[in-house]
């Protein structure tokens, strides 16, 4: 480990006695609820605090608005934030609070003053003219969304993806070089595409809304069961084996926030129910974690795929078994026909 790592790992566990103290001026527009500052994440222009959290405790944050922002500790908060490396945010800590840390000239030993009013100003303008700039770039996404799913004719039942996926295409569409179109709806409105090629590989148009969309597969009803899962495909496999409508998140990451989404439509009458991928061979099961998280966040039931003795370890989620399923019975009977 080298000694500027060994620093900010110091200047991190030191901080955690100040968390509140720091929390507030990074964030003053927050407040503690319990053991954690909840606040608006000012780096994406939030204009509502609740999805932005900091742990008062172990310094670990979260915007569940936003996959990509989450980090473990003060020092990587204050990188957020300010836009700064690492280690220019712990030298920035153990200034303010005077730890020692780092070797400083005696004019700069002691204690930084809070940030200035100017200095504040400044850093809001620059936030939300970032925020401003992805704000445009959704837009721009969510037009070329709409004009490339008009163009699209139906998806044919025999396209390699959903071939390989044994399942139907469920009101899916293709463009011209036969890539199928996944819709992604946020608040009623089509705000992006994700395009799937015949090889399997997937990706979304470039700045559009993944985050709080989802895609589903049959429409849910009042009182009725739904479905909460990751990929297309796996809620495609859920939609045809229950009859039950899905909402397909996209990826562990916005498991929580298409459940919030899904707990207030329809008067709260939805049964929601988590079918989280088990991502076995991954360190700390991220599937698990995350639809774990999503299920506690909004009172919902959770579900995973129940592995039969003999079934491989890298199948992860519920179309994973159903093609494994379908495989074995087909060589079943391809075994009695030649009998």
């Amino acid at each position: 480990m080298s000694e500027v790592v060994a620093k900010i790992q110091r200047v991190s566990r030191a901080s955690l006695a100040y968390a509140e103290t720091l929390t507030r001026e990074w964030l003053p527009q927050g407040s503690r609820q319990g053991s954690e500052w909840v606040a608006r994440n000012v780096a994406r222009g939030d204009r509502s605090s609740g999805s932005f959290g900091v742990s008062l405790v172990t310094g670990k944050w979260n915007d569940f608005a936003d996959r990509n922002a989450h980090g473990g500790d003060l020092v990587s908060l204050y990188s957020y934030l300010f836009s700064c490396r690492q280690v220019d945010a712990a030298m920035a800590i153990d200034r303010r609070l005077g730890l020692g840390v780092f070797r400083w000239s005696a004019a700069a030993s002691a204690p930084l003053p809070a940030p200035s009013l100017a200095s504040e100003e400044a850093h809001r303008q620059h936030l939300e003219a970032h925020a401003a700039e992805k704000e445009l770039a959704r837009q721009e996404a969510a037009a070329r969304a709409r004009t490339v799913w008009d163009a699209a004719k139906p998806a044919s039942a025999t396209h390699p993806y959903l071939m390989s996926r044994g399942v139907p295409a469920y009101g899916l569409r293709q463009c011209r070089r036969g890539w199928l179109l996944v819709p992604l709806y946020a608040q009623g409105e089509l705000v992006n595409l994700q395009w799937i090629l015949p090889n399997g590989k997937k990706r979304f148009l470039k700045g559009g809304q993944v985050q709080g969309a989802c895609s589903l597969v049959g429409e849910p009803i009042a009182g009725r069961r739904l479905f909460i899962c990751e990929g297309w495909a796996t809620g495609a496999t859920l939609y045809r084996l229950t009859g039950d409508p899905v909402a397909c998140a996209m990826n562990a990451g916005n498991l929580r926030a298409v459940a919030e989404t899904m707990r207030t439509a329809l008067n709260h009458s939805l049964d929601l129910v988590i079918a989280g991928d088990d991502d076995r061979q991954t360190e700390g099961n991220p599937g698990r974690q995350a639809a774990n998280d999503a299920a506690l966040a909004v009172g919902a039931m959770v579900l995973y795929p129940k592995w039969p003795e003999g079934c491989p370890d890298d199948l992860t989620d519920f179309n994973d078994l159903y093609r494994w399923h379908r495989a074995r019975i087909d060589a079943e009977q391809a075994g009695g026909d030649h009998e």
